[in-house]
């Protein structure tokens, strides 16, 4: 379908697209095998200005939005979705800055992710609060112009090769979800340290560490907002993200349905190309089906996220949800079509089925997505008159 990109956002797809054939391609297999990050690829991507399109011009960016973001992951994670989240994570750590960051700590932070000098961290989950944000236990205590940061973050994207890291810590212990603040923690910091980096399913060039607060004194000034505000801070980003979440998983799976057609084409079975099969067409048919829907349904809500809309939750979560089950559904039927040689590690297949399954996971499962979908509905027919 012709979605009516602007040719702002036609470049970026070309771009993007550009880099993820010349460049991410012939590492694809390596960079996964070794667990490499890819910085020498976030380079590319830099060198690209692909880092800054949906940044204000004023804080470096290009002038873009949502829609920009998605278009560009999207193209990346067609051929490693790996590269696509370690290029994206930097905006899920650099949102809050965006959306709750005063102008001075917008000028001071955004510029280097914008120009790709500084990759950006986002810090929420924790071993006991996962879906359960009220259950961080991670704190921030103030003491004179500072506030001191203890406890230990989990399983978070881009650790340890970040630069600014957006932490949401507990600065009121009785006050529950409303006791939580967000601050800005760089890098450097004294007291800040990081865990191992874990070995996971897949995306395995993207690099998932835990990060641990040892009395780590952070300035007041770092503080994003007022305290109180880090639980509604985190909800109103994963708002903006989720659409990206999405786009990788779409990315993904038109990956996976480039492959599949590809090998159907030329793999012979009983004298006949395996495409020539109704049983096949009418998966690949399905697949195709599958992905344009979900792509459509994610500009549909990154194009009302960049005209303004003032509450996406449940269009959000619907994006993520909608577009990771197709990811995992596309990337199975991909195997299927390759059959035995699908299941092997010779073939990208294989490796885009493990990459799949975490868009069903992060930034809030799909159980979770639900139930912010279930809830809206459920409030507006509160509030709708008879």
């Amino acid at each position: 379908m012709d979605y009516f990109l602007t040719k702002d956002q036609e470049m970026i797809q070309e771009l993007a697209r550009q880099i993820a054939r010349e460049r991410v391609l012939p590492v694809r297999a390596e960079l996964d095998e070794k667990e490499e990050f890819p910085w020498e690829i976030m380079r590319a991507l830099a060198q690209a200005g692909l880092f800054g399109v949906y940044l204000p011009e004023e804080y470096g960016g290009t002038g873009g939005g949502c829609l920009d973001l998605c278009v560009a992951t999207e193209e990346l994670s067609r051929v490693c979705a790996g590269v696509a989240v370690s290029y994206a994570a930097s905006a899920l750590g650099a949102y809050p800055i965006l959306l709750f960051g005063s102008d001075e700590q917008r000028k001071k932070y955004l510029p280097p992710v914008a120009s790709g000098q500084k990759l950006a961290a986002f810090a929420l989950t924790e071993p006991d609060a996962g879906s359960d944000a009220s259950a961080v236990k991670t704190s921030a205590v103030k003491k004179g112009d500072s506030y001191v940061l203890d406890g230990t973050k989990q399983w978070i994207t881009n650790g340890g090769e970040a630069s600014i890291y957006t932490v949401i810590a507990r600065t009121d212990k009785k006050k529950g979800i409303r006791g939580l603040s967000a601050f800005i923690v760089e890098k450097d910091t004294p007291g800040f340290s990081f865990g191992k980096k874990e070995k996971k399913m897949g995306i395995r060039a993207s690099a998932t560490r835990e990060l641990v607060f040892t009395d780590c004194a952070v300035p007041a000034a770092n503080l994003l907002g007022r305290e109180g505000i880090g639980f509604l801070l985190a909800m109103k980003t994963f708002d903006q993200s989720r659409p990206g979440v999405a786009a990788q998983a779409v990315g993904i799976a038109q990956g996976a349905l480039d492959e599949a057609v590809r090998y159907a084409k030329e793999r012979h079975q009983f004298d006949k190309p395996i495409s020539s099969f109704q049983g096949v067409q009418f998966m690949m048919a399905e697949m195709a089906t599958l992905v344009e829907a979900a792509r459509s349904l994610v500009y549909a809500v990154a194009k009302a996220i960049d005209a303004g809309a003032k509450d996406v939750s449940r269009e959000s979560a619907m994006t993520k949800l909608f577009a990771s089950d197709v990811a995992m559904k596309v990337t199975t039927e991909a195997v299927q079509i390759f059959g035995g040689y699908g299941y092997m590690r010779d073939y990208p297949v294989e490796k885009m089925m493990r990459d799949a399954k975490i868009t069903q996971i992060y930034e809030g499962t799909n159980q979770i997505q639900k139930s912010i979908i279930a809830l809206s509905l459920i409030k507006e027919a509160g509030q709708r008159k008879p």
